[in-house]
């Protein structure tokens, strides 16, 4: 008798021809009322379900429970309370689950045609596919996703971040240039410096023998000047600080000053005896390097400009760069030498060299000074060289070395970031971001298709503008501020200089 009643009890649980709520098979079922069709339940040959009621095989079904009336059937509690607690299933899938299981358990084989209406009548029911439901399938080999499915929630919690979200660890480099211009009749000279950029924004192009300078906010172009004789050709540009002037070196041993405002010639400065490959400005001295070998300094508000020459070189001059803070003007040459010179005479009355860098094993054209540590130089040889290195100019020691794998044309240090950027010429023709003091490679920027002459850049420091032997200059927004750093740097920028008018004041 107790195991009758416990039998009674368990069936009474599990008793499954007592309807739960579903809500997509009530709405099929009213549907299928109202059209007459055959319902889950149904006896109907076409009918997907099969009945709901039936236990595993072996068990006994007691259709009465034992000390009751023969006529009431026990069934599950419909409301809350009783002698034990049933969860409320009203949210699960139960009938399908039981379909399913009792599927499993069902020895017949339905025909093709069949297998394929059920199939269909799942998917209009249901929404999918009962089969690949797998709701309650506890065997069966996995099933693969089908192709194009795509887990929205995988995709949600997965992704990788922005290149906004991510400027923590890196930031977005355009690949791409921002703007290309025609450089057409540019020389395809290694050792010249054939543009420069000044702080009012005016890019100047030395063109075989004539000079344009491009109004980088207007985008007017300015024919500043020709050389009178066809044979000869310009060789070097550089601005001074203040951006109004502009020195021009020649293939006839010239140093030329010209006013941009009025777009005239200020004078015309002969010290050296062959062409003037690279110039460099500190406050009112241009220094100009030759190809003997020697460097000149001009100060252009004497009539006798020519006021010192230092001899430290014995093939030309290509390289050529003062230090920010004025203190030392650094050179190269194609004799792959680097020497540092300093801003004044010794006591004998001569300039020496306070260092000289032999490390290089080809021609030192690219030569720049760290922004941020004014006594860092980074220097870059050609062909036969092919490398990159850092020096401190005081202790003259070499800090770092990096092999490029192509010939360095050109250096530049950002401002904005701790990086700075180098052109190559053979074999790859491309411009390498560089991160600084770890002399890894940040990104490579290509589009040249002959090597990179010079760079120069951007009053801001977010663009660099480069000049190739292919005819072309590319501008590059790879050092471009973040908004919100830039707006504190102005706000910076801005405060220092109301504290100073205060103190004018």
């Amino acid at each position: 008798m107790a195991h009758l009643v416990f039998e009674a009890d368990l069936h009474g649980l599990l008793k499954l021809d007592t309807p739960i709520p579903n809500a997509p098979l009530a709405r099929w079922q009213r549907k299928a009322k109202e059209s007459g069709a055959p319902g889950p339940g149904a006896e109907a040959g076409l009918s997907p379900m099969k009945p709901a009621n039936r236990l595993p095989s072996g068990s006994k079904t007691p259709g009465r429970t034992p000390g009751k009336s023969g006529s009431k059937i026990q069934s599950t509690p419909t409301k809350a309370g009783g002698d034990r607690y049933i969860p409320n299933r009203s949210t699960m899938q139960m009938d399908m689950a039981n379909f399913l299981l009792t599927k499993e358990n069902d020895p017949a084989e339905d025909s093709p045609t069949k297998k394929e209406q059920q199939k269909a009548w799942a998917v209009n029911l249901n929404g999918f596919d009962v089969e690949e439901a797998k709701i309650l399938r506890l065997s069966g080999k996995p099933q693969n996703a089908p192709e194009g499915y795509q887990n929205n929630l995988k995709v949600l919690y997965s992704q990788k971040t922005t290149p906004t979200s991510s400027r923590k660890n890196g930031r977005y480099i355009p690949s791409m240039p921002d703007r290309i211009l025609d450089a057409p009749e540019i020389r395809n000279d290694y050792y010249l410096n054939l543009i420069d950029w000044s702080s009012q924004n005016f890019l100047a192009v030395a063109l075989d023998n004539s000079v344009y300078l491009w109004n980088c906010t207007s985008g007017e172009i300015i024919h500043l000047l020709q050389m009178e004789h066809p044979d000869d050709y310009v060789s070097s540009v550089s601005w001074v600080k203040e951006g109004n002037y502009l020195a021009v070196g020649t293939s006839n041993a010239e140093v030329q000053l010209w006013d941009i405002q009025q777009q005239k010639r200020l004078r015309n400065m002969v010290s050296h005896s062959s062409r003037v490959g690279s110039l460099s400005w500190n406050n009112y001295i241009i220094s100009s390097g030759a190809r003997t070998g020697h460097i000149h300094h001009h100060d252009v508000r004497v009539a006798e400009h020519h006021v010192a020459t230092l001899s430290g070189h014995t093939q030309e001059v290509c390289g050529l760069k003062w230090s920010l803070d004025g203190r030392y003007l650094a050179s190269g040459g194609n004799d792959n030498l680097v020497n540092i010179w300093p801003a004044t005479q010794g006591d004998s009355g001569d300039y020496a060299p306070v260092q000289t860098f032999t490390q290089h094993q080809g021609a030192v054209k690219a030569v720049a000074w760290c922004p941020w540590q004014s006594n860092v130089l980074a220097t870059g040889g050609g062909t036969s060289d092919r490398h990159i290195r850092i020096w401190n100019v005081c202790s003259g020691t070499c800090l770092s070395a990096v092999d490029a794998h192509s010939q360095v044309c050109s250096i530049l240090w950002s401002t904005n970031y701790k990086e700075f950027i180098s052109g190559h010429g053979f074999v790859q023709n491309q411009l390498v971001i560089w991160k600084y003091p770890t002399m890894t490679k940040v990104t490579e920027l290509r589009g040249h298709t002959a090597r990179v002459l010079n760079l120069t850049m951007s009053p801001d420091s977010s663009t660099v503008a480069s000049a190739a032997a292919d005819e072309t200059l590319r501008f590059w927004r790879c050092f471009e501020m973040d908004p919100i750093k830039k707006k504190e740097k102005e706000k910076a920028n801005s405060a220092k200089t109301s504290i100073i008018h205060q103190g004018i004041r």
